[in-house]
């Protein structure tokens, strides 16, 4: 097992009695989800539907944390407070008082109580990466807590870096571009960051028509990469035209936003010097043919 403290993470606490209320009109996911039991994968999206932000939330008690990129939490947190309008809610960064870790590999789930949030008598809460069962366990910590106590042994920023990417987790700002990104393309559907029966949120008509209608044309995907590995944003290319871009590179691990037809298993396509081959994970949900081409 290994553990990594994720410095550019912060936490968000919301208490009030329309915690749930507010914040359930504007999130991509049901905040019921958050029970105390089981952590949430969610994002905030713009009215038209792209992507502006993607966090955890966990319930502590009464509380909601809400665990996201510490490049957002200003605007995030201005955002909501926007948006809470007259609902009795309170919102506060508490980052200064709380680190964030994740564990991951052989073991972890060994942490929970029967797999469920667990909170230690050192206040260490502890959650199973609502995305997938091997992402890992997340956790928040008091700022004076011994990572230590948790075991396993501590992880690089590169250990972590493959890690996530041969899941095919994206992850911001790389992965994901403010005002751009469509859920679908980023696999929040597959990975848990959706739910399709909890009614209108904001973006929620634009999410859902892509859905339906089968309008998605490209899919944010793993790659291994030969050769060296070109910058984040490179043009990617198959037979000479362009199908899509790189995004986060670690080695020889890239992910990469490609059109539908770059995805087939076996094909080798080019960016820079490097040739990228496409490493779809199990998880990822492609139209049986490549006839959705587009």
């Amino acid at each position: 097992m290994l553990r990594i403290q994720r410095t550019d993470r912060s936490i968000i606490r919301i208490t009030g009695e329309d915690s749930r209320s507010f914040l359930q009109g504007l999130i991509s996911n049901d905040i019921h989800r958050a029970d105390g039991q089981h952590g949430l994968y969610a994002a905030l999206l713009t009215p038209q539907g792209k992507y502006l932000f993607d966090f955890f939330i966990i319930a502590d008690g009464d509380a909601l944390l809400l665990d996201c990129l510490s490049a957002d939490a200003d605007a995030l947190l201005k955002k909501l407070t926007m948006f809470k309008l007259r609902s009795k809610a309170t919102l506060e960064d508490i980052s200064a008082d709380n680190s964030v870790y994740l564990l991951f590999g052989k073991g972890v789930l060994d942490l929970l109580d029967d797999g469920k949030q667990t909170k230690t008598p050192d206040g260490v809460l502890l959650y199973a990466d609502p995305r997938l069962a091997d992402a890992g366990v997340r956790a928040i910590a008091p700022r004076e807590f011994d990572p230590a106590q948790l075991g396993g042994s501590e992880a690089s920023e590169e250990d972590y870096q493959r890690h996530r990417i041969r899941l095919g987790l994206p992850e911001a700002p790389l992965d994901l571009e403010k005002d751009k990104s469509i859920l679908l393309e980023s696999g929040f559907d597959e990975l848990a960051g959706v739910d399709w029966k909890k009614g209108c949120y904001m973006g929620q008509e634009l999410t859902a028509r892509t859905k339906y209608r089968g309008l998605i044309k490209k899919r944010l995907v793993p790659v291994h990469i030969d050769g060296e590995a070109p910058a984040p944003g490179t043009d990617i290319s198959l037979d000479g035209k362009r199908v899509g871009e790189l995004r986060s590179v670690s080695g020889d691990l890239g992910m990469a936003m490609l059109r539908l037809q770059a995805i087939d298993a076996g094909q080798v396509l080019s960016a820079g010097a490097a040739t990228l081959t496409p490493t779809p994970p199990d998880w990822l949900q492609l139209p049986e043919s490549s006839d959705a081409k587009g």
